[in-house]
């Protein structure tokens, strides 16, 4: 793909490279910093495994002075550059000049190329994103913190993996990903504000590093009646489910009780084995399994929710008592059941309640499977997407009985058991319902480990730690309702819905409460479910069937100005807003700029998808008579958002203009010294 025409670069400075783009004329990237010629070869190398369609172009490196070149491609694709990489290139040139460029391609499996194609479509940052969070009672270390989270990611594969942009999605696995750790101290920001404004922030799963942590305090020992640090973890889960979580939870307190260092290789087995595991299975017995449910002709209970067109989001949650979900335990037990399944037959009878429904009817909804039932060797171990919803049918019938019902359930998700590795789109094809398919989904997580061991060594450390609680997602459903037991052993219900149905949603869960704590009083082998109804007679039928009328799609978020120009021809620098940096950063930076050019903050552009076209020319559209004015035009960024500004500033030039795609390595770098560099690169303009 390259010549071998290259000098060795000194190293002993940060990276930026500088893309001069321009209509018809082949693009020339200017290069800034410590960066070797093999690790340009081993750029472009990268690029051509990553991107088959890209064009193999010829590439000379021509020194201009210490730490100044120009890759200038000379021939290739009969000069239409939009066709090369130019993003991905910068992106790799700054972010991985130190690191390794060795990556492996692996396939996505049906269930994440379903949850990426949902997160894709709809434009929502929080969407297919979960949080966890726990507190952390004792001294904190904030370094080794920090150290152990970035010895978890060295270790686990799946931490360093990331969705290529290909029409047909895969995954690549990089050999390095730097984990994003943000530590703010005490009173420095309110909790809830703080998690809502993280999750709106979003996971880009075409990033490597899909998991988030942000620690909210932490320091030496403090007294006794001090506010304990907070830990939260926000993550994409079409790379990532709870239980992955909790089995990276575990990996942390090992490697901060270990100094910061995580003993051991890399995990086996990883998500490498299980794609290769998945792609021998025979799907015949599942197929047969799912198309042979027998629903007779009962009359279904149509979807409440499927018709909102919502994108504002609700979330709600409650909690039984110790006492409530002990009683609870045992009264399912009675009949074969568990607590997972006794909520299954109460969200059974709410939907059929709030539909108005009568006599035996089919009722719709699905679950949660873990993924981890499977026959595939050590999958309980295994962090990875392998839990998804799997769809779910049953009969109630009034005169049937309770105990019935939560045995129809429990058989049901027992022969399921052997198909969770199945994904809903399969399902979806092999059956071709004519009904339209559930609106609500119900996750139950397993208790949490004992980790009696770590739990001992962190008591020694002076350190206390509670499980980690799931916060609730914005999943491809209308109504998500998540059910853990906290660190009391108390049944906690958490429903994440559109915003619109807050008042119907409020009371189906107020309602699943009642008949959670009410059942277990009294309902014996011969109560019938049309009793069990009957406990919510007097009260309010839960939601109203309809569709809402859609919100308007935004429109593009108005660049933010930081700084005026010095004059009305300075030209215009657009930086892109890269995720994890805070507003305060941005506004350090233009203070230390020393250009004369006006300075924008511009709107996240996602890395690849169906949204990041759509993104870029929203984001050139707000520009706007800016573009127009003369003055010149650059977009620029940090390292990982190269693909980004090099695409606005394609749209710049196809219109006639020069702009210039600068992207910057922020490594150890400081806001001043970022204004610098930014001023010198705008400033080499012709």
């Amino acid at each position: 793909m390259t010549t071998s025409r290259f000098s060795r670069l000194p190293q002993d400075e940060p990276i930026t490279v500088v893309v001069e783009l321009g209509r018809g004329a082949l693009p020339v990237l200017e290069l800034r910093g410590p960066i070797e010629a093999t690790r340009i070869e081993a750029a472009l190398d990268s690029i051509a495994a990553r991107h088959p369609g890209a064009p193999a172009w010829t590439a000379d490196l021509e020194s201009r002075g210490p730490c100044r070149h120009t890759l200038r491609f000379t021939d290739g694709a009969d000069g239409e550059q939009s066709e090369f990489p130019l993003g991905a290139l910068a992106d790799l040139l700054t972010h991985g000049g130190r690191g390794s460029f060795r990556t492996r391609r692996l396939a996505a499996t049906p269930l994440q190329r379903e949850l990426l194609a949902d997160a894709d479509a709809h434009p929502g940052p929080g969407r297919q994103v979960e949080q966890t969070a726990w507190d952390w009672r004792g001294p904190l270390d904030v370094a080794r913190f920090t150290a152990a989270w970035r010895s978890v990611f060295a270790r686990e594969s799946v931490l360093r993996t990331a969705f290529d942009d290909r029409a047909e999605p895969g995954l690549v696995v990089h050999d390095e990903a730097e984990p994003q750790v943000v530590q703010l101290p005490h009173g420095s920001a309110e909790w809830h504000s703080l998690v809502e404004a993280d999750r709106r922030r979003g996971i880009d799963p075409r990033r490597p590093a899909p998991l988030r942590i942000t620690l909210l305090g932490g320091g030496p020992a403090s007294p006794v009646f001090a506010p304990p640090a907070q830990v939260l973890l926000t993550y994409h889960h079409a790379l990532l489910d709870s239980w992955s979580i909790r089995l990276l939870v575990r990996e942390f307190y090992r490697a901060y009780l270990a100094g910061g260092e995580l003993p051991g290789g890399e995990r086996r087995p990883d998500m490498t084995d299980y794609v290769a595991w998945l792609a021998v299975q025979s799907t015949a017995a599942a197929e047969d399994f799912f198309t042979s449910a027998d629903t007779g002709d009962f009359v279904p209970v149509p979807p409440l929710f499927t018709g909102t067109g919502s994108r504002a989001e609700g979330r709600s949650r409650l909690r039984l008592t110790e006492q409530e979900t002990s009683r609870l335990v045992h009264w399912a037990a009675l009949w074969g059941g568990s607590e997972s399944t006794a909520l299954q037959a109460v969200w059974a009878l709410l939907l059929y309640r709030a539909n108005r429904a009568e006599g035996p009817s089919q009722v719709r909804f699905a679950t949660t499977a873990s993924g981890r039932s499977i026959l595939f060797e050590g999958v309980e171990r295994t962090p990875g997407a392998l839990a998804g919803p799997l769809p779910q049918s049953v009969l109630v019938d009034p005169d049937a009985t309770v105990p019935q019902l939560i045995a129809d359930l429990r058989d049901r998700c027992l022969d399921q058991a052997a198909y969770e590795w199945v994904s809903a789109g399969q399902i979806h094809v092999w059956t071709r319902t004519p009904h339209p398919p559930a609106d609500t989904l119900l996750t139950f997580e397993a208790a949490p480990r004992v980790l009696t061991e770590l739990e001992a060594e962190l008591a020694a450390s002076g350190i206390e730690v509670e499980p980690p609680q799931t916060l609730g997602a914005r999943t491809a459903f209308p109504v998500t309702l998540i059910a853990h037991r906290d660190g009391g052993g108390r049944l906690v219900l958490t429903a994440s819905y559109d915003q619109v149905r807050l008042p119907e949603i409020t009371e189906l869960l107020a309602h699943a409460a009642l008949l959670l704590r009410e059942l277990p009083r009294g309902a014996g082998q011969h109560t019938t479910v049309g009793e069990a109804l009957a406990l919510l007679s007097g009260m309010g039928t839960g939601a109203a069937v309809g569709p809402v009328q859609a919100e308007p799609e935004e429109t593009g978020v108005p660049p933010a100005v930081l700084r005026h120009p010095a004059h009305a021809d300075a030209g215009t620098v657009g930086l892109l807003q890269a995720p994890g940096i805070s507003r305060a950063f941005y506004d350090q930076l233009a203070r230390a700029y020393t250009g004369p050019e006006e300075l924008l903050l511009l709107g996240p552009v996602p890395v690849g998808g169906a949204q990041a076209d759509a993104a870029a020319r929203a984001v050139y559209d707000a520009l706007g008579s800016r573009i127009r004015s003369g003055g010149g035009l650059a977009l620029a960024a940090f390292s990982g958002d190269g693909v980004a500004a090099c695409a606005i500033a394609r749209l710049a030039a196809a219109d006639g203009h020069r702009p210039l795609a600068i992207v910057l390595d922020t490594a150890g770098t400081g806001p001043d010294e970022l204004a610098n560099r930014l001023a010198s690169a705008v400033g080499r303009r012709p």
